[in-house]
This record gives structure tokens, C-alpha cells and sequence, in this order.
């Protein structure tokens, strides 16, 4: 495995007292891309708020390229399952939040930000509004705001779930080529276990309550087998 960029050691997060993830320890190489891999309510989301800096584990620590940023906000991208985008506000004006919250003038932010408007397929749609978009659209200009975190992390959780088959592949293909093109290092949340093969170098299952990483699935640069996938079904508990 190659050397950590992004990584957490031993981090636990309570709630009320009970423990919802334990001890998980995660590795993200720079450039890289893992899943974290479970069923519904083992605590992957619970895990990537304090991944985030949105809350403070009660044990472990979190680090980006050597430096501890457990329980610090903004230094690592991360984009909910749910796009969040603000309805009454322009495609544009959504993507240059990041910025705005960072002191940036409005006028130079949406400068800045329309260049990547082509990259991320939304041209020509900056100044219209979120419910003239596709399904597949928002989702491209929720990350285009994530990216402008400026962050080499980005932290997905369950991102393409909602939309259907063809769309979903499609925004697979398009993902890792924008994670390859701006050097993006990628922890992404999924519940299915193809995706997770399509897309990762490693995955890891969390399982259990608390929740702990049970195994981990190093993928080969080629197509993943049958009986890597059934592996990894038997490891969530599925059959």
C-alpha cells in the first residue's frame, strides 16, 4: 500500500455515551481512492463528520499529509449524500459558497469559479437555478463546490445513489477522471459493492455495533473478479 496523505488512527466517536465507530484506523494515499464499504446504520456517516472536522471524536486523531487536523473544519472536502444546493440561488452562486466563507469578493469568486465550468460539464448553466437541473447536473455542481474547498481530500458520501443506472455510470466514469485530472486523493461512502470495486484501490467494510472496519479488500488495477466481489458481500453480511 502506498504511504498515507489522508489518514485517521484509532478514531472512536460516542453517542450518549455508547460507542457508534471504534477504533477505525484509514489510509488515503495521495491521488488515491478508497471506499468505505457497510450496511445502513453501522456509522459511515457518523465516521466521516469527525473524518471532516464537523465533530470531535472521543478517541483516535485524524491527519492530512503528516499534520493533526482531528476535529478541524474546511481542511478536507466533503460532499453530503443529499446535494444541498440552495434553491434560490444561481448554479454559479452556489459553487462560489466555499470562497465567500473564506473572505473572497463575489465578483472575483465567480470569475474564478466559471473557468471549471466547461471541466465539470455545466456549461452555459451558471445562471440558472437548481430545479432546472438534472439529477446529474446538481451532483456535478455540488462537487464543483466541493472543490473549491481547495482541498487535495475529498470526503463523498453515497454521492450518485439517487440517481438511476445509466446516469449513476456515467457520473462514475466522469468522477475519476476529474479526481485523476485535478489530483484529487478520494474517500467515498457507497453501499454497492461493484461500485466500490469499480472505483476504489481499497476497500474497507464497517461492520458491526460499534462499527469497525472488519476487512479490507486491496483491488487490482484490473477488473475485479467474481469471487473478489462475493468476498466482499459474504465480509458486510450479505448474501
Amino acid at each position: 500500500m502506498r504511504e498515507a496523505f489522508f489518514c485517521c488512527k484509532g478514531l472512536t466517536k460516542n453517542y450518549e455515551g455508547t460507542p457508534v465507530v471504534r477504533n477505525i484506523s484509514l489510509n488515503l494515499p495521495q491521488c488515491g481512492f478508497i471506499s468505505l464499504l457497510g450496511p445502513s446504520g453501522v456509522g459511515k456517516t457518523t465516521l466521516f463528520n469527525a473524518l471532516a472536522g464537523i465533530d470531535l471524536p472521543d478517541g483516535g486523531n485524524v491527519y492530512l499529509d503528516g499534520e493533526d487536523i482531528t476535529g478541524i473544519p474546511g481542511r478536507v472536502g466533503y460532499m453530503p449524500q443529499k446535494d444541498l444546493l440552495l434553491e434560490h440561488r444561481t448554479v454559479l452562486d452556489n459553487v462560489i459558497l466555499p470562497l465567500l466563507i473564506r473572505g473572497e469578493k463575489k465578483n472575483p469568486a465567480r470569475e474564478k469559479v466559471a473557468v471549471f465550468f466547461p471541466r465539470f460539464g455545466l456549461s452555459g448553466y451558471e445562471k440558472k437555478y437548481p430545479h432546472q437541473l438534472s439529477g446529474g447536473m446538481r451532483q456535478r455542481a455540488a462537487l464543483l463546490r466541493t472543490c473549491m474547498t481547495h482541498s487535495p481530500v475529498i470526503l463523498l458520501d453515497e454521492p450518485f445513489s439517487a440517481l438511476d443506472a445509466i446516469t449513476r455510470r456515467q457520473m462514475q466514469d466522469w468522477y475519476r477522471e476529474i479526481a485523476a485530472a485535478m489530483k484529487l486523493s478520494t474517500l467515498f461512502i457507497t453501499h454497492d459493492v461493484e461500485e466500490a470495486l469499480l472505483l476504489s484501490n481499497t476497500v474497507y467494510v464497517l461492520n458491526g455495533q460499534p462499527g469497525k472496519i472488519t476487512h479490507t479488500f486491496e483491488v487490482p488495477p484490473a477488473l475485479s473478479s467474481p469471487v473478489q466481489k462475493q468476498a466482499i458481500l459474504e465480509a458486510i453480511g450479505l448474501p
